[in-house]
C-alpha cells in the first residue's frame, strides 16, 4: 500500500533537494519527530524519497511564500535575481539576441545549455531558437507563476539521474497538485516615470480532495501584459539608454552611435555619405539637422546620431498561460494523473533602421563558395545618380530612416501533456509517464531589405527603380519603390520532445543507521529541432545573415541509485546512469556522503561526473549562425589600447564584428567533473547555516573558436581601408568585418567558489516574528583554456563569447528579511553584485577608454558595484482577501555606466532595475471557499 514506511527516515538523498514542509523549521529538528509523522517527499536529483531537508548535495530551497513576498511577477524574474545565476542567462530585455522573446537561467555562469530546468521533475521541449545559434535551453516564460508550489535549485550536477544538460545544476519548478477553491489574483505596476506598465491577472480553480473524494482537479489561467520601455523614455536618467556618452568622458565612436567618419570609413548615417574616389575618404551629404537630435556633431563632417531615437530597452510583451492537472486515486495502491499546459507569449522589440550596406553570411554555394557578400564594398551609387557629385560609381554608407525602424517580433506557443501513473506494489513505490511537449516560434523582422532591388535602385540606370534618392531627398521616391524594396523577413521554428520514463524505489535490508534505499529507472527521449533561417537569408539576397539548425536526437537510458545509512551518523549515496545515443554512449556516476556527529551539525560532500552531447546547432554541418561579438583587432590595435599608425582609430580597440559559427559533425561530447564539500550547522534552535565549496571542471568543451583567435586569423574578412604608413599601403590591415569561428572541442573551463546561506529566525513576542536570510555566492575562479592560452574571467567583464558580455562578478549577495505581525507582513531584499574590472579577461588592457585615453570608468578601469533594495508588504484584510504591494529599487539607484556590454544600452543587463528606476506594484488576491 502507498503508506509511509521506515524508508522515510533513511532515504531520498542523492542529488539534493528541498522539503516544502520542512522550510519553516530548523533542518535537524525534523529528525526528532515520531516516525509515523514524517512524510516522504521526492527531492530533485534523486528517485529515493527521504525526510531530511539537508542532504549531501547543496540546494537552495524556495517556498511559495518566499516567491510571493519577493514582489516578482514571473519565475524568470525571480530566478535571475538569485546569486547562483550568472553570465549566459537571458533577461527579457535582451531584444537583439538570437533567442529574443525568451528568458533563461545560467547557473554558475556556465550557460543556459548547462543548466537543466524541470517542471514537476520532468523535462520540457527547449525554446525553438537556440541562443547564439548554439545554446539549447528551456524558456522560463512558459511557467505559470501563480501555480508554483516551490522551487528547488540543485547546485551540483545531476547527470547521473537526468542525463545531459545538468552539468551546472538543476532547477526544478514544482507546481501545486492539490488546490481546492477559487482564487483570483490581480496586480498592476508602473515605474516612477509612469511607464513600462505591467498588468497581470491569474485565476486558479481547484476541486476535489484526494483523501475524501479520491480526485483533485486544478486549473489555472494567467494573463500578463507589459508595455515596452523606449530608450528615449530614460533620456533624463543619467546615461541610461544614451548612445552618445561623450558627456561622461567617452569618445563619439561608441557602439550605439552612428554617422561618424574616420579615415577611409564611415558608419551608417541618415543623410548618406559617399566615398571620394580620389582620397578614399567619405563625405557626408547635407541635411543632418533634419534627422539627428545630436547637438555636438562630428568634427570630421559626419552626421552623428544615436540609437536612442529608436531603440527599446524593454520589449512589449503579452502572454497567456493555461495549466490543468487532474489526479485520480483509483485505490490505495494506484494513482493516475495528467498535466496539460499551454503558454503563448508575444513580444516585440524596436531597433534602429537597417543599414544599406550590410555584410552578410550564408552557406557556401557554387556561385559564392565563400558564403559572404560584403555589400559594404559591392553596393555602389552610380556616377549618373543625381546625388553623386563625383561622376563615377562610388561606395556609400546609409542608415535607411526612410524605411523606418525595424521591429523584432517573436510569438512563441508552448504546449505540454503528461500522462502518468504511480503506485505501490510488491514493496516498490513506482512512477511512470509519457510526456510530449513542443515549442513553436514565429519570428518576424520588419522593414528589412531586398538587396537586389536596392542595388539596382542605386547603381543601375536601366532599372525601373533608379534613381533611389537617399537622406534629405528621400521624399522624391515613389511608393512603388518602397513596396519593392521593403520586406518583412520571417521564420517558423519548432522543437518537439517526447519522453517515456519509469522509476521505482524501495527499501532493502537493514543497516546500522537504517534501511538501505534503492531506486532504479529508465527513459527514452526523442528530441526534434527545425529552425529555418529568416526568409531571404539563405543566399544573401537580404540584409540578414543566415542562422539555421535542423536535426533530431534519440536517447535511451537506465540508472540506479542507492542511499546507505551505514551508521546512525553516516549516510553514503551513489548513482550510476548509462545513456545510449546513436553515435556514442555515456556512463555518469555520482557519489555523496553526509556525516552527522551531532543533531545540529553535519559535514557533506559530493562527487559528480557529467556530460553534454553536441547539440543539433553544433554538430550539423548545415547549421550556421552569425551574430556580433566585441573584440580587439590586434592588427589595427596591437596592444589592445593604442590605435596603430596609418589610419586606425580607438574603435579598432573595441570593435563589434560579425561572428560566424559553423556546425562540425566531428564533435564529441563535453565531459565534466564536479565536487562539493560543505557543512550544515544549526548552532541555535532558530539559526541555520550552510557553507559549501564547489568546483566544476568541464573538458572537451564545445565552443566556437574564441573570437579573440578568430579575429587574428588570416581568414578574417577585412575592409580595404588598409593602413598607410609613410605612403606605403600595408595589405590586409583594413577594418575588421567578419571572423569565422567553427565549433570545436576546446580544452576546458574550470569554475570554483563558495556558497554561504545563513538564516536567523527572531521570536519577537507581541511584536511578531522575523527572519533574516543571507545568501552569498563567491566565484573565486572562472577559467577557460583555449589551446595554449588560459583566460581568467572571475571579476572581469568577460566571458564576452557568452551572451551580452555582462561579466563575471566575484560576489553576489541577497540579504532577505521578513517580519510578520498579525495580519501584516513586510519583506525586504538587498541585492548586491561586486565591482568588475573593465577588461575582457585578467591581464588584458582596459576594454574601453575615455576620449582622453584614460581608462574607463572613473579612470580606474573598473565598473562599480551595484546594490538595490526591494520592499514588499501584504495585509490580510479578511480570511478571503489579501492586499499586497511591492517596490523594486526603492532608493532609485541608477545602474553604473557600462560602455562595453551590448546587452543593455549603456548599462549592464545585470543591473536592469537600475535602468528602469523605482518600480511600484499593487494588487489583491481573493479566495472563494
Amino acid at each position: 500500500m502507498m503508506m509511509e514506511t521506515v524508508l522515510s527516515r533513511s532515504v531520498r538523498l542523492m542529488f539534493s533537494g528541498s522539503v516544502a514542509a520542512a522550510l519553516a523549521m530548523p533542518a535537524f529538528a525534523q529528525n526528532a519527530e515520531p516516525a509515523g509523522q514524517i512524510q516522504r517527499v521526492e527531492i530533485t536529483g534523486s528517485s529515493i524519497k527521504r525526510a531530511s531537508a539537508e542532504t549531501a548535495s547543496p540546494v537552495q530551497m524556495i517556498t511559495r511564500d518566499e516567491l510571493m513576498k519577493s514582489g516578482k511577477t514571473t519565475v524568470a524574474e525571480f530566478l535571475q535575481s538569485l546569486t547562483v545565476d550568472g553570465a549566459g542567462s537571458l533577461p527579457s530585455g535582451f531584444g537583439t539576441g538570437f533567442a529574443a522573446g525568451s528568458t533563461a537561467i545560467s547557473l554558475r555562469g556556465l550557460g543556459a545549455t548547462s543548466t537543466l530546468v524541470l517542471l514537476n521533475g520532468r523535462r520540457m521541449a527547449p525554446f525553438a531558437r537556440a541562443d547564439d545559434g548554439q545554446k539549447s535551453f528551456t524558456d522560463l516564460s512558459t511557467i505559470p507563476m501563480q501555480l508554483v508550489e516551490r522551487i528547488e535549485v540543485l547546485k551540483d550536477g545531476a547527470s547521473s539521474t537526468y542525463g545531459a544538460d545538468a552539468i551546472a545544476g538543476v532547477v526544478n519548478i514544482i507546481l501545486r497538485k492539490d488546490f481546492e477553491g477559487v482564487t483570483i489574483k490581480a496586480d498592476t505596476g508602473a515605474s516612477r516615470y509612469s511607464d513600462n506598465k505591467q498588468n497581470n491577472i491569474a485565476v486558479t480553480v481547484g476541486k476535489g480532495n484526494l483523501d475524501d473524494d479520491k480526485y483533485n482537479l486544478v486549473f489555472n489561467v494567467e494573463y500578463k501584459k507589459s508595455d515596452e520601455l523606449a530608450a528615449a523614455d530614460r533620456k533624463d536618467r543619467g546615461w541610461i539608454g544614451h548612445g552618445d556618452i561623450r558627456p561622461w568622458g567617452y569618445q563619439q565612436n561608441t557602439q550605439y552611435m552612428g554617422g561618424y567618419i574616420t579615415p577611409g570609413a564611415s558608419s551608417a548615417t541618415p543623410t548618406g555619405a559617399l566615398r571620394d574616389p580620389k582620397t578614399g575618404n567619405y563625405v557626408s551629404l547635407g541635411g543632418c539637422s533634419q534627422f539627428s537630435q545630436t547637438v555636438k556633431q562630428d568634427p570630421a563632417g559626419g552626421c552623428l546620431w544615436s540609437q536612442d531615437q529608436f531603440r527599446d530597452l524593454q520589449p512589449n510583451v503579452e502572454s497567456l498561460n493555461l495549466y490543468t492537472r487532474g489526479t485520480l486515486q483509483v485505490n490505495s495502491d494506484l494513482q493516475v494523473y495528467t498535466e496539460l499546459g499551454y503558454a503563448t507569449r508575444n513580444s516585440s522589440f524596436m531597433l534602429a533602421p537597417v543599414s544599406a550596406t550590410p555584410n552578410v553570411t550564408f552557406p557556401a554555394t557554387a556561385a559564392n563558395p565563400n558564403g559572404i557578400i560584403l555589400y559594404s564594398n559591392d553596393l555602389l551609387m552610380a556616377g549618373s545618380h543625381p546625388q553623386n557629385s563625383f561622376g563615377t560609381a562610388t561606395r556609400l554608407r546609409y542608415s535607411m530612416w526612410d524605411l523606418g525602424p525595424s521591429n523584432h517580433i517573436a510569438n512563441n506557443d508552448f504546449s505540454r501533456i503528461v500522462l502518468g501513473a504511480k503506485g505501490s506494489n510488491f514493496g516498490w513505490d513506482w512512477d511512470t509517464g509519457f510526456t510530449h511537449s513542443e515549442s513553436k516560434l514565429y519570428i518576424e523582422w520588419t522593414n528589412q531589405l531586398n538587396m537586389k532591388v536596392l542595388k539596382s535602385a542605386l547603381g543601375d540606370p536601366t532599372s525601373q527603380y533608379f534613381p533611389y534618392y537617399i537622406g534629405s531627398q528621400a521624399y522624391k521616391n515613389p511608393a512603388s519603390l518602397y513596396a519593392a524594396l521593403r520586406m518583412n523577413a520571417s521564420s517558423n521554428s519548432t522543437t518537439k520532445l517526447d519522453i517515456v520514463d519509469f522509476k521505482a524505489s524501495r527499501e532493502l535490508f537493514a543497516l546500522p543507521g537504517g534501511n538501505l534505499g534503492l531506486a532504479i529507472g529508465g527513459e527514452h527521449r526523442h528530441e526534434q529541432l527545425d529552425n529555418p533561417s529568416l526568409t531571404g537569408s539563405e543566399d544573401g539576397s537580404t540584409n540578414i545573415s543566415y542562422v539555421a539548425a535542423k536535426g533530431d536526437t534519440k536517447v535511451s537510458a537506465i540508472y540506479a541509485e542507492v542511499l546507505a545509512p551505514v551508521l546512525k551518523t553516516v549516510e553514503l549515496s551513489g548513482a550510476l546512469r548509462y545513456d545510449h545515443y546513436s553515435n556514442f554512449n555515456s556512463t555518469t556516476p555520482k557519489l555523496g556522503a553526509k556525516w552527522t556527529p551531532v543533531k545540529s551539525f553535519a559535514l557533506r560532500g559530493t562527487y559528480t561526473a557529467g556530460f553534454r552531447a553536441p547539440g543539433v546547432a553544433e554538430a550539423n554541418a548545415d547549421s550556421q549562425s552569425t551574430g556580433t561579438a566585441s573584440v580587439v583587432d590586434r592588427v589595427r590595435c596591437p596592444d589592445g589600447k593604442t590605435p596603430a599608425a596609418g589610419g586606425a582609430t580607438t574603435l579598432d580597440c573595441n570593435i563589434q564584428i560579425g561572428a560566424v559559427k559553423v556546425g562540425n559533425p566531428n564533435l564529441s561530447p563535453e565531459k565534466s567533473k564536479g565536487y562539493t564539500l560543505g557543512l550544515v550547522w544549526d548552532p541555535l534552535n532558530d539559526t541555520n547555516l550552510s557553507l559549501d565549496a564547489w568546483k566544476i571542471r568541464r573538458t572537451n568543451e564545445i565552443n566556437p573558436l574564441s573570437y579573440v583567435e578568430a579575429a587574428a586569423l588570416p581568414t578574417a574578412v577585412r575592409a580595404d581601408n588598409n593602413l598607410v604608413v609613410n605612403g606605403v599601403v600595408i595589405p590586409n590591415t583594413g577594418t575588421l568585418l567578419i571572423s569565422k569561428a567553427p565549433y570545436q572541442n576546446s580544452s576546458y573551463t574550470e569554475v570554483k567558489g563558495i556558497d554561504l546561506d545563513v538564516k536567523q529566525r527572531l521570536r519577537l513576542g507581541e511584536y511578531g516574528k522575523a527572519t533574516i536570510n543571507l545568501v552569498w555566492s563567491h566565484t573565486a575562479s572562472w577559467v577557460r583554456a583555449d589551446k595554449a592560452q588560459v583566460f581568467q574571467f572571475a571579476g572581469t567583464h568577460g566571458n564576452c563569447d557568452t551572451s551580452d558580455c555582462a561579466g563575471t562578478p566575484k560576489d553576489k549577495i541577497n540579504l532577505i528579511t521578513s517580519w510578520d505581525k498579525g495580519n501584516w507582513n513586510v519583506s525586504g531584499t538587498v541585492n548586491y553584485r561586486s565591482d568588475l574590472k573593465n577588461i575582457r579577461y585578467e591581464g588584458a588592457p582596459c576594454a574601453v577608454l575615455f576620449a582622453n585615453g584614460q581608462p574607463s570608468p572613473n579612470g580606474a578601469c573598473r565598473l562599480p558595484s551595484f546594490t538595490t533594495l526591494d520592499l514588499s508588504t501584504r495585509y490580510n484584510w479578511s480570511k478571503s482577501l489579501q492586499l499586497y504591494a511591492s517596490m523594486n529599487n526603492v532608493l532609485d539607484r541608477i545602474a553604473p555606466l557600462d560602455a562595453l556590454t551590448y546587452g543593455g544600452m549603456s548599462f549592464n543587463p545585470m543591473d536592469a532595475s537600475g535602468a528602469t528606476g523605482r518600480y511600484v506594484k499593487i494588487g489583491l488576491q481573493y479566495k472563494f471557499d
